[in-house]
């Protein structure tokens, strides 16, 4: 078969790595030591859009934002080798797209503190070609801003590029952008929004991935 993907575009959290509750535990950590309380995971993932900075700045800007800064980091990145990895089989899909010299990138919301760190921690920074995070556009997912960054830069028409993620965010960004969008739902905490606006959809690694190697 003919290629059809000439670039794909990765979210992290949900999709490459299980850093989900990670980051729940960070917040939470933070919250317990200047607010003394406790966020739901819902209510965590209600703050999701704008990178972790902008959040935390309005939440603690104050005399104790430099110390809320350096705590949120310093537990996120302490914590990171025990409670968050990759998916297993994500390793071998990027090692098939580097060996078919097909362009990746990362297009999160996530921070580019927070980004680097889980691309260190789990050894996979060398895999993308662009990285484009939360802290890197000007309008955060929904909007395709990241998504049509990576269309310019490596000169691709839309039908050559996909977007890997988890979110119902991912799903709008790559359908105002014009791109294919694959959601994988094997972490996702929108499973079943998800499920229900994108027919093209994975439950497991493998399935993802016989059905990628279709197209590339």
């Amino acid at each position: 078969m003919e290629r059809k993907f000439k670039g794909i575009i990765f979210d992290i959290d949900g999709t490459l790595t299980s850093t989900n509750q990670l980051i729940f535990a960070t917040f939470n950590h933070i919250a317990q030591k200047y607010e003394n309380k406790t966020y739901s995971d819902e209510e965590i993932i209600a703050m999701f859009g704008p990178p972790e900075d902008v959040i935390l700045k309005e939440k603690y800007n104050g005399e104790n934002f430099e110390r809320v800064y350096h705590d949120y980091y310093k537990f996120y990145r302490d914590n990171h080798p025990r409670m968050a990895d990759l998916y297993p089989g994500i390793v071998d899909i990027l090692e098939t797209l580097k060996s078919k010299k097909i362009i990746t990138a990362i297009f999160t919301g996530k921070g580019r503190n927070t980004t680097q760190i889980t691309l260190e921690v789990l050894g996979i920074m060398h895999y993308f070609d662009m990285i484009i995070t939360g802290d890197d556009v000007i309008e955060h997912k929904p909007s395709p801003e990241g998504i049509l960054r990576f269309l310019e830069k490596f000169k691709f028409e839309k039908k050559e590029v996909l977007m890997v993620g988890d979110s119902i965010a991912d799903i709008l960004a790559a359908r105002e952008a014009g791109v294919e969008i694959a959601s994988v739902v094997w972490d996702s905490y929108a499973k079943y929004q998800v499920i229900k606006m994108n027919p093209l959809h994975f439950e497991q690694v493998h399935s993802f991935r016989d059905w990628l190697e279709k197209y590339i």
